[in-house]
């Protein structure tokens, strides 16, 4: 990032919506739910939809064993997203379930969204229902981070963020166990659930 050049010299990774929404069962312990979605209006390998829940993330299992489901409507992205940079982000490096989730084509997604209220991601791949909750927002602010301090540490990230302090992640209409908490995001203490909207990843120009 540089103020005195408006244009940025880097490439533009991808660019869409990444909300997610984190649980642990002790606040000083690790997290025990994790999902991630996806809305992808921009990358090397077009548009697409992603979405990542584990309620049992440390456990190398996949549906029906556990819940840790991949849905997605566009393998190459799928693949890419995960590669460069879900197994990246600090919530999910190194994580088991990551590496053994089911994949499942997606059938049907629909998004209610409400903001800056509320807002819903449920997706439906045949016998599969899974949903994402955001509610009790906070105010939205818009955000830079360098690349020492963005999630992959390769990239820059720009994005506009809304805290939620009310989430929850379904499969087939059961919650995932744990609860919210606070962790420190860019100086501050934000809920673990958040939406990120408008999000673009750009890696720098060497």
């Amino acid at each position: 990032m540089n103020p005195n050049k408006p244009r940025n010299p880097g490439t533009v990774e991808w660019s869409g919506d990444n909300p997610g929404i984190y649980f642990k069962e002790d606040p000083d312990g690790d997290w025990t739910a994790l999902g991630l979605f996806f809305r992808v209006t921009l990358s090397p390998y077009g548009r697409g939809h992603v979405m990542i829940v584990m309620d049992q993330p440390n456990e190398a299992l996949g549906y029906p064993d556990a819940n840790n489901i991949c849905l997605w409507d566009n393998e190459k992205l799928t693949e890419y997203l995960i590669r460069e940079f879900v197994s990246k982000f600090p919530s999910f490096l190194g994580k088991k379930g990551l590496n053994s989730m089911s994949y499942h084509q997606i059938d049907e997604i629909t998004s209610r969204a409400g903001l800056p209220d509320h807002h819903t991601e449920s997706i439906i791949s045949q016998d599969l229902e899974v949903v994402m909750y955001w509610s009790d927002m906070g105010e939205p602010f818009a955000a830079e981070v360098a690349v020492e301090a963005s999630a992959t540490g390769e990239h820059e990230m720009y994005s506009v963020f809304l805290e939620a302090r009310t989430a929850y992640i379904s499969v087939n209409g059961k919650r995932f166990g744990g609860s919210l908490t606070t962790r420190n995001f860019l100086g501050q203490e934000m809920s673990t659930a958040f939406m990120a909207i408008s999000e673009t990843w750009v890696k720098p120009q060497n």
